[in-house]
């Protein structure tokens, strides 16, 4: 696949569209919505659902909306809300008790007195051990947390600064997964966002806490008597927040967007995978500075539904990263280089360049249709998680 993108030097964006004759993907049940939970700890608000003129302008859409998850109960991250989801699931479950019983957080750190000790351990590219981490000082427990070898320093010291030990790893995220799976036991819970074979019920909590997102925005553009959105696009990773968006927006009788997923392409899992018709594991170390989303092997959980819910894959250089970075700034939202992923892919293929060359890109555009009519809906996963490189890119 090749383009001529307008970012000087940058390699070229990939792409995926979906086969049309896909059956829909099952979408489980969930009996008990997380959003309550989450409405009973401290700092909880609905995260803002911000325009972002600049953005559309520069897609020649008719609008862009970007839900900003650059604050979410104390931490400049969407993933807090799939980690505090599972920790209280997993903890209830540890004491033996039902969700009846223990019904917010408040009563969960009563109940754990008899509990203690306890450690929680997870994986991290950043995001979701920081989130891990917070909820086991919050709720007076012993964290560890296992990073992958290139991870900055920058969020290594925020991770710690939760009171968390941090252990580096000899290799990139999926190192760090197998070294987190030796700490599970009756002492120790694994609280992961991906899963592997035997692991599953977590990693499927995580994605049940995501959904409180997407019940925040259908709220927001009710109470604004806006229109739903025509595209949707989130970041993939092992694919969690992805299959959440599934769930929601292909549930029987849910409004039906285009779903568009983004990857880097030194990290493209996902649509690797699609492309092969099963789950693979890359081979190459996986470096780019959208540092969530660097997964070698998707989510075995999340699978079934990001395979088959979602309608455009698209893999986008980094080179696109810092332009949708200083893009979103200028709207007025701060968004990390993941948070930045789901503009950094749209403007890579409204890019004036030879997309004919390509007839995977050239479909993919044509898929998204991104006219002066389109209405377009970000995730912006998290704010500057590296402040010092989020310094660089937009200049202040």
């Amino acid at each position: 696949m090749s383009t001529a993108p307008e970012v000087a030097g940058a390699e070229a964006a990939l792409a995926l569209v979906a086969p049309e004759n896909r059956d829909p993907p099952p979408i489980p049940e969930m009996p008990h919505p997380p959003r309550g939970f989450h409405a009973s700890m401290a700092g909880y608000r609905a995260t803002p659902l911000r325009d972002a003129p600049r953005a559309a302008r520069r897609l020649g859409v008719g609008e862009v909306l970007v839900k900003d998850e650059s604050e979410r109960l104390g931490l400049p991250s969407f993933k807090v809300l799939g980690a505090s989801w599972a920790v209280y699931r997993a903890l209830v479950e540890h004491l033996g008790a039902t969700l009846q019983e223990i019904p917010s957080f408040e009563r969960l750190r009563e109940e754990l007195a008899r509990a203690r000790p306890l450690a929680l351990a997870a994986s991290t590219d950043g995001n979701h051990g920081r989130a891990v981490a917070h909820m086991a000082a919050l709720l007076g427990l012993e964290a560890r947390i296992y990073v992958p070898a290139d991870m900055v320093a920058a969020r290594i010291a925020a991770i710690e600064r939760e009171g968390a030990s941090v252990t580096v790893v000899d290799g990139g995220y999926d190192a760090a997964v197998a070294r987190s799976a030796e700490d599970a036991g009756p002492s120790c819970l694994v609280i992961s966002d991906t899963s592997w074979p035997g692991y599953e019920r977590v990693p499927a909590w995580v994605i049940e806490g995501y959904s409180t997102i997407f019940a925040e925005i259908d709220e927001a553009l009710a109470r604004a008597g806006r229109a739903e959105p025509d595209i949707v696009v989130v970041p993939i990773g092992v694919g969690a927040l992805a299959a959440a968006a599934v769930r929601h927006y292909r549930s029987p009788g849910a409004h039906r967007p285009l779903l568009v997923g983004v990857e880097p392409t030194s990290a493209a899992c996902v649509l690797e995978s699609m492309a092969a018709g099963h789950i693979i594991t890359l081979k190459h170390p996986q470096t780019s500075i959208m540092a969530g989303l660097n997964c070698a092997t998707p989510s075995l959980i999340a699978w079934p539904l990001v395979s088959r819910g979602i309608d455009v894959y698209v893999a986008v250089p980094d080179a696109y990263v810092a332009e949708a970075t200083r893009l979103l700034s200028a709207d007025g939202i701060v968004a990390g280089e993941c948070g930045a992923a789901g503009l950094a892919a749209l403007t890579a293929l409204a890019a004036d360049g030879h997309l004919a060359d390509d007839p995977h890109l050239a479909r993919a555009r044509e898929a998204l249709a991104l006219g002066a009519d389109a209405r377009v809906l970000l995730l912006s996963t998290e704010g500057a998680t590296d402040p010092e490189a989020y310094r660089r890119t937009v200049g202040s």
